[in-house]
Protein backbone atom coordinates (compact mmCIF):
# COMPACT_ATOMS: atom_id res chain seq x y z
CA UNK A 1 0.00 0.00 0.00
CA UNK A 2 1.42 3.36 -1.05
CA UNK A 3 0.11 6.70 0.18
CA UNK A 4 0.90 10.01 -1.49
CA UNK A 5 0.48 13.51 -0.07
CA UNK A 6 0.94 16.86 -1.80
CA UNK A 7 3.07 19.50 -0.06
CA UNK A 8 2.05 22.84 -1.59
CA UNK A 9 4.15 25.99 -1.54
CA UNK A 10 3.28 28.34 1.32
CA UNK A 11 3.23 32.03 0.43
CA UNK A 12 3.22 34.91 2.87
CA UNK A 13 1.13 37.51 1.07
CA UNK A 14 1.79 39.77 4.04
CA UNK A 15 4.37 39.47 6.80
CA UNK A 16 4.29 41.99 9.63
CA UNK A 17 6.93 41.55 12.33
CA UNK A 18 5.17 42.75 15.48
CA UNK A 19 7.66 41.98 18.26
CA UNK A 20 10.29 39.70 19.69
CA UNK A 21 10.01 37.40 22.70
CA UNK A 22 12.62 37.15 25.44
CA UNK A 23 13.72 33.78 24.00
CA UNK A 24 14.54 35.44 20.68
CA UNK A 25 11.57 34.21 18.66
CA UNK A 26 9.94 36.88 16.53
CA UNK A 27 6.21 37.55 16.61
CA UNK A 28 4.45 37.73 13.25
CA UNK A 29 1.12 38.66 11.74
CA UNK A 30 0.86 37.11 8.28
CA UNK A 31 -1.75 36.29 5.66
CA UNK A 32 -0.72 32.87 4.37
CA UNK A 33 -1.98 31.13 1.25
CA UNK A 34 -0.96 28.03 -0.66
CA UNK A 35 -0.39 27.37 -4.35
CA UNK A 36 -0.98 24.38 -6.59
CA UNK A 37 2.80 24.08 -6.87
CA UNK A 38 4.79 21.87 -4.54
CA UNK A 39 6.53 18.70 -3.52
CA UNK A 40 5.15 15.18 -3.15
CA UNK A 41 5.56 12.73 -0.29
CA UNK A 42 5.10 9.00 -1.00
CA UNK A 43 5.21 6.42 1.78
CA UNK A 44 5.07 2.61 1.77
CA UNK A 45 5.37 0.14 4.65
CA UNK A 46 8.88 -0.94 5.58
CA UNK A 47 10.74 -2.41 8.52
CA UNK A 48 13.08 0.58 8.69
CA UNK A 49 12.53 4.31 8.39
CA UNK A 50 14.25 5.49 5.20
CA UNK A 51 14.13 8.54 2.97
CA UNK A 52 14.94 8.91 -0.73
CA UNK A 53 14.86 12.29 -2.45
CA UNK A 54 14.29 12.80 -6.16
CA UNK A 55 12.91 15.53 -8.38
CA UNK A 56 14.37 18.62 -10.06
CA UNK A 57 15.34 20.29 -6.76
CA UNK A 58 16.70 17.16 -5.05
CA UNK A 59 20.28 18.35 -5.37
CA UNK A 60 19.80 20.97 -2.68
CA UNK A 61 18.74 18.52 0.01
CA UNK A 62 20.12 15.40 1.67
CA UNK A 63 18.41 12.57 3.55
CA UNK A 64 20.26 13.22 6.79
CA UNK A 65 18.72 12.22 10.14
CA UNK A 66 17.75 15.83 10.90
CA UNK A 67 15.79 16.19 7.65
CA UNK A 68 12.36 17.56 8.53
CA UNK A 69 10.62 14.66 6.79
CA UNK A 70 12.38 12.11 9.00
CA UNK A 71 11.90 14.25 12.08
CA UNK A 72 8.17 14.42 11.37
CA UNK A 73 7.94 10.65 10.96
CA UNK A 74 9.81 10.06 14.22
CA UNK A 75 7.63 12.61 16.02
CA UNK A 76 4.47 10.81 14.98
CA UNK A 77 5.65 7.33 15.93
CA UNK A 78 9.18 6.73 17.19
CA UNK A 79 10.52 3.35 16.16
CA UNK A 80 8.06 2.75 13.31
CA UNK A 81 9.34 1.98 9.82
CA UNK A 82 8.39 3.31 6.40
CA UNK A 83 10.07 3.92 3.07
CA UNK A 84 9.55 7.59 2.26
CA UNK A 85 10.17 9.22 -1.11
CA UNK A 86 10.27 13.01 -1.32
CA UNK A 87 9.90 14.41 -4.83
CA UNK A 88 11.40 17.88 -4.48
CA UNK A 89 10.13 20.59 -6.83
CA UNK A 90 10.43 23.64 -4.59
CA UNK A 91 13.84 25.25 -4.02
CA UNK A 92 15.35 24.61 -0.60
CA UNK A 93 15.38 27.42 2.00
CA UNK A 94 13.58 29.83 -0.30
CA UNK A 95 10.87 31.42 1.85
CA UNK A 96 7.94 29.36 0.60
CA UNK A 97 7.83 26.76 3.35
CA UNK A 98 9.09 23.80 1.37
CA UNK A 99 10.56 21.94 4.33
CA UNK A 100 7.59 22.75 6.56
CA UNK A 101 5.13 21.65 3.87
CA UNK A 102 7.08 18.41 3.43
CA UNK A 103 6.96 17.77 7.18
CA UNK A 104 3.23 18.47 7.31
CA UNK A 105 2.56 16.19 4.33
CA UNK A 106 4.65 13.48 5.97
CA UNK A 107 2.59 13.68 9.16
CA UNK A 108 -0.60 13.33 7.13
CA UNK A 109 0.66 10.44 5.02
CA UNK A 110 2.15 8.58 7.99
CA UNK A 111 -0.96 8.95 10.11
CA UNK A 112 -2.89 7.19 7.32
CA UNK A 113 -0.22 4.57 6.80
CA UNK A 114 0.01 3.69 10.47
CA UNK A 115 -3.60 4.57 11.37
CA UNK A 116 -2.43 6.93 14.11
CA UNK A 117 -3.85 10.27 15.32
CA UNK A 118 -2.01 13.42 14.39
CA UNK A 119 0.26 14.94 17.07
CA UNK A 120 -0.88 17.92 19.08
CA UNK A 121 -0.25 21.53 18.12
CA UNK A 122 2.63 22.00 20.59
CA UNK A 123 4.37 18.90 19.27
CA UNK A 124 3.95 19.99 15.66
CA UNK A 125 5.37 23.42 16.47
CA UNK A 126 8.65 21.79 17.52
CA UNK A 127 9.23 20.93 13.86
CA UNK A 128 9.07 24.59 12.83
CA UNK A 129 6.90 27.68 13.05
CA UNK A 130 5.37 27.12 9.60
CA UNK A 131 4.42 23.46 10.07
CA UNK A 132 1.06 24.08 11.83
CA UNK A 133 -0.26 26.30 9.04
CA UNK A 134 1.02 23.85 6.42
CA UNK A 135 -1.09 21.07 7.93
CA UNK A 136 -4.31 22.72 6.74
CA UNK A 137 -3.16 24.11 3.34
CA UNK A 138 -6.03 26.62 3.65
CA UNK A 139 -5.67 30.41 3.68
CA UNK A 140 -5.07 31.54 7.24
CA UNK A 141 -3.99 34.42 9.39
CA UNK A 142 -0.88 33.27 11.24
CA UNK A 143 0.14 35.09 14.41
CA UNK A 144 2.51 34.69 17.33
CA UNK A 145 5.41 32.46 16.36
CA UNK A 146 3.11 30.42 14.14
CA UNK A 147 0.92 28.81 16.76
CA UNK A 148 -2.11 31.09 16.42
CA UNK A 149 -4.08 30.34 13.27
CA UNK A 150 -7.37 31.97 12.33
CA UNK A 151 -9.55 31.57 9.22
CA UNK A 152 -9.78 34.52 6.86
CA UNK A 153 -12.61 35.85 4.68
CA UNK A 154 -12.92 34.08 1.32
CA UNK A 155 -10.21 35.13 -1.10
CA UNK A 156 -10.93 35.90 -4.75
CA UNK A 157 -9.59 33.46 -7.31
CA UNK A 158 -6.14 34.34 -8.62
CA UNK A 159 -3.13 32.86 -10.35
CA UNK A 160 0.40 33.21 -9.06
CA UNK A 161 3.93 33.23 -10.46
CA UNK A 162 6.77 32.23 -8.13
CA UNK A 163 10.33 33.31 -8.90
CA UNK A 164 13.52 32.52 -7.04
CA UNK A 165 16.75 34.07 -8.34
CA UNK A 166 18.85 31.15 -7.07
CA UNK A 167 20.54 33.07 -4.26
CA UNK A 168 20.83 32.12 -0.61
CA UNK A 169 19.27 34.33 2.03
CA UNK A 170 20.16 33.85 5.69
CA UNK A 171 16.92 34.06 7.68
CA UNK A 172 18.72 34.78 10.99
CA UNK A 173 20.73 37.52 9.31
CA UNK A 174 17.56 39.04 7.81
CA UNK A 175 15.88 39.16 11.22
CA UNK A 176 19.02 40.60 12.83
CA UNK A 177 19.14 43.34 10.20
CA UNK A 178 15.54 44.35 10.89
CA UNK A 179 16.01 47.60 12.78
CA UNK A 180 12.47 47.88 14.17
CA UNK A 181 11.09 44.70 15.70
CA UNK A 182 7.75 46.08 16.91
CA UNK A 183 5.75 47.04 13.84
CA UNK A 184 1.98 47.47 13.43
CA UNK A 185 -0.02 44.29 12.79
CA UNK A 186 -2.77 43.95 10.22
CA UNK A 187 -6.14 45.35 11.24
CA UNK A 188 -7.96 43.34 13.92
CA UNK A 189 -10.68 42.20 11.51
CA UNK A 190 -9.71 41.54 7.91
CA UNK A 191 -12.16 42.92 5.34
CA UNK A 192 -14.46 40.89 3.13
CA UNK A 193 -12.94 41.45 -0.28
CA UNK A 194 -15.66 41.73 -2.92
CA UNK A 195 -13.37 40.91 -5.87
CA UNK A 196 -9.75 40.64 -6.98
CA UNK A 197 -9.23 44.41 -7.53
CA UNK A 198 -10.43 45.08 -3.98
CA UNK A 199 -8.06 42.45 -2.62
CA UNK A 200 -5.13 43.82 -4.62
CA UNK A 201 -5.92 47.31 -3.36
CA UNK A 202 -5.89 46.06 0.22
CA UNK A 203 -2.59 44.23 -0.31
CA UNK A 204 -1.08 47.49 -1.48
CA UNK A 205 -1.43 48.82 2.05
CA UNK A 206 0.25 45.82 3.67
CA UNK A 207 3.92 44.91 4.16
CA UNK A 208 6.58 42.26 4.29
CA UNK A 209 8.85 43.73 6.94
CA UNK A 210 11.65 41.34 5.95
CA UNK A 211 11.77 42.46 2.32
CA UNK A 212 14.08 45.43 2.86
CA UNK A 213 16.76 43.61 4.90
CA UNK A 214 16.59 40.60 2.56
CA UNK A 215 17.02 42.83 -0.49
CA UNK A 216 19.96 44.56 1.20
CA UNK A 217 21.53 41.11 1.62
CA UNK A 218 20.67 40.03 -1.95
CA UNK A 219 19.87 43.03 -4.23
CA UNK A 220 18.73 40.68 -7.02
CA UNK A 221 15.46 40.33 -5.10
CA UNK A 222 14.67 43.87 -6.21
CA UNK A 223 15.37 42.85 -9.80
CA UNK A 224 12.90 39.96 -9.49
CA UNK A 225 10.19 42.25 -8.15
CA UNK A 226 10.82 44.74 -10.95
CA UNK A 227 10.58 41.95 -13.53
CA UNK A 228 7.26 40.75 -12.14
CA UNK A 229 5.80 44.24 -12.10
CA UNK A 230 7.09 45.01 -15.59
CA UNK A 231 5.48 41.77 -16.77
CA UNK A 232 2.08 42.95 -15.58
CA UNK A 233 1.66 41.44 -12.11
CA UNK A 234 -1.29 42.97 -10.28
CA UNK A 235 0.77 42.78 -7.10
CA UNK A 236 4.31 41.59 -6.42
CA UNK A 237 6.16 41.02 -3.17
CA UNK A 238 8.60 38.70 -1.43
CA UNK A 239 7.45 35.65 0.53
CA UNK A 240 8.79 34.92 4.00
CA UNK A 241 12.43 35.87 4.44
CA UNK A 242 13.13 35.32 0.73
CA UNK A 243 14.48 34.99 -1.74
CA UNK A 244 11.35 33.72 -3.54
CA UNK A 245 9.06 36.44 -4.82
CA UNK A 246 5.53 36.17 -6.13
CA UNK A 247 3.33 37.98 -8.59
CA UNK A 248 -0.47 37.78 -8.56
CA UNK A 249 -2.42 37.59 -11.81
CA UNK A 250 -6.03 37.23 -12.95
CA UNK A 251 -7.32 33.64 -12.84
CA UNK A 252 -7.58 33.41 -16.63
CA UNK A 253 -5.12 30.54 -17.02
CA UNK A 254 -3.05 32.54 -19.51
CA UNK A 255 -1.49 35.63 -17.93
CA UNK A 256 0.58 33.85 -15.28
CA UNK A 257 1.60 31.11 -17.69
CA UNK A 258 2.78 33.54 -20.35
CA UNK A 259 4.79 35.53 -17.81
CA UNK A 260 6.42 32.45 -16.30
CA UNK A 261 7.23 30.68 -19.55
CA UNK A 262 7.73 33.49 -22.02
CA UNK A 263 8.97 36.60 -20.25
CA UNK A 264 10.87 35.40 -17.18
CA UNK A 265 12.09 32.09 -18.60
CA UNK A 266 13.44 33.69 -21.76
CA UNK A 267 14.85 36.80 -20.11
CA UNK A 268 16.17 35.16 -16.95
CA UNK A 269 16.77 31.45 -17.58
CA UNK A 270 19.02 31.30 -14.53
CA UNK A 271 16.05 31.95 -12.22
CA UNK A 272 13.68 29.29 -10.90
CA UNK A 273 10.21 30.21 -12.10
CA UNK A 274 6.83 28.50 -12.09
CA UNK A 275 3.14 29.31 -12.03
CA UNK A 276 -0.13 27.95 -10.68
CA UNK A 277 -3.43 28.75 -8.99
CA UNK A 278 -3.74 30.03 -5.45
CA UNK A 279 -5.59 27.29 -3.57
Amino acid sequence: MAIEAFAPAKINLTLHVTGQRDDGYHLLDSLVVFAGIGDTIRVVPSDALTLEIDGPEAGGLSAEPDNLVLRAARLLAPGRGAAITLTKRLPVASGIGGGSADAAATLGAMSKLWDLPMPGAKQVLTLGADVPVCLSTSPARMRGIGERLDPVPPLPEMDIVLVNPRVAVSTPAVFRALEIKENPPMEPDLPCWRDLPAFISWLGGQRNDLAAPATAQQPVIGDVLDALRDAGALFASMSGSGATCFGLFPPDGHSAKSVAKAVLFLEHPEWWCTHGRVL
